[in-house]
């Protein structure tokens, strides 16, 4: 086994948990981590983490993390806009971090003008970037589903069909976040687009890299998006129903998005992200190349159907992410975070690390993903085509 290699996670919610568990697995793969340290400002939430999880040291400051000698990877499970502040941080003090998606944002004032919410938005991830390369350091971008074995045979396929990929169409979508941070800009920096649709768009971009980087040597990138946004929730004949299905809490920040993309090649993607969505997650993606057709769906498909007269017969056991009830017909997933790629990205960020290398989801994956969500929420706020940012613009 290489020499282990320590993790301090910052945060004590639902994707820390993953992430915990992720690394774990990965120990169990011979790749060699360990969580070390863990913060929360609450810290009997860190304290309770840390047991579940066998860490040694709780913190309540995300510094104390960073100055932690026996911690080389600083993972960021925290609300979007402490992303940037913290991975700047851990980048100077000489550690490694794994950045949740988004990457970054814009955060603040929700009413904000939108071309300035993409100035912004771009500034930090420019920054994060810019703080890696002057510390020597890697900023890994935590797109889990890059690393999904469906999309792992997805893109095989299309390695070995030599096909053009033409159109990509991907969709999250689910009934709502239960986060309460996700409900404002100010520290979600965004709605359904930046949580959910992040997810299908990385994919896609990621998969258009490779493309080109096989074909001519060079990535094949967006150059423009069409995109609209609204707020379901709040259409006036929900207001008068009562809905428990749904999250409908939302301040100011979108719960319904669909995006068109222009690629450099003339290619196009379209992507939905919503939290109006009944019946469990929803993650889809579609694949039309000039000589294959490619479906993939994560959620929805599977080994395991499952049919239930009333919600309390399968009792405590878990079912699948955001399904509203037990009852009737369900796809139970037999292993999720397994399905949906996360110790595998997490097992891919520690060898990057201790190989000296870079992951398959890079930093500049997750700034990519920033341009062009952010470009569509200008693009939405004026009715217009914009055209993305260029990487010499920077």
């Amino acid at each position: 086994m290489r020499s282990r290699i320590g993790i301090g996670i910052v945060g004590s919610g639902w994707i820390a948990g993953i992430h915990a568990r992720g690394y774990q697995r990965a120990a169990q793969l011979d790749v060699g981590a360990a969580v070390m340290a863990v913060a929360s400002r609450h810290r009997d939430k860190a304290e309770a983490f840390a047991e579940r999880y066998d860490v040694p040291k709780v913190y309540d400051d995300a510094r104390r993390v960073i100055e932690d000698p026996n911690v080389q990877i600083v993972d960021l499970a925290v609300p979007n806009a402490l992303h940037h502040t913290l991975a700047i941080e851990a980048a100077e003090a000489g550690k490694h971090v794994v950045c949740e998606k988004p990457l970054t944002g814009a955060f603040g004032d929700g009413a904000r003008p939108r071309v300035e919410m993409l100035e912004e938005a771009l500034h930090n991830a420019d920054a994060m970037l810019a703080a890696a390369r002057a510390h020597s350091v890697q900023i890994m971008y935590a797109e889990n589903l890059i690393y999904a074995p469906a999309l792992q045979k997805v893109e095989r396929l299309i390695a070995a069909s030599d096909g053009v990929l033409l159109d990509i169409r991907g969709e999250e979508s689910h009934s709502g976040s239960h986060a309460a941070y996700s409900r404002s800009w100010r520290e979600s920096g965004g709605g359904s687009l930046l949580r959910l649709g992040t997810h299908p768009i990385g994919v896609a971009l990621y998969l258009k890299r490779r493309e080109g980087l096989a074909r001519n040597g060079a990535p094949i990138l967006p150059v423009s998006v069409m995109a609209e946004v609204a707020s379901l929730t709040k259409i006036p004949a929900l207001q008068l129903q009562e809905t428990p299905w749904l999250v409908r809490e939302w301040q100011d920040v979108e719960d319904w998005a669909s995006v068109i993309v222009t690629f450099g090649d003339g290619s196009r993607g379209n992507f939905v992200a919503t939290d109006v969505l009944l019946g469990g997650m929803r993650d889809r993606m579609e694949f039309s190349l000039s000589n294959a057709r490619i479906v993939c769906d994560m959620t929805h498909a599977g080994p395991i159907r499952a049919y239930a007269p009333s919600v309390e017969i399968f009792g405590d056991e878990y079912i699948a992410e955001k399904l509203e009830t037990k009852a009737g017909w369900s796809f139970p997933s037999a292993d999720e975070e397994w399905t949906l790629g996360y110790p595998q990205e997490l097992a891919d960020f520690v060898a990057a690390v201790a190989e000296d290398r870079a992951p398959r989801s890079d930093a500049e994956l997750g700034r990519d993903v920033v341009n062009l969500i952010y470009c569509a929420y200008l693009s939405a706020a004026e009715g217009r085509r914009v055209s993305l940012r260029r990487p010499e613009d920077r």
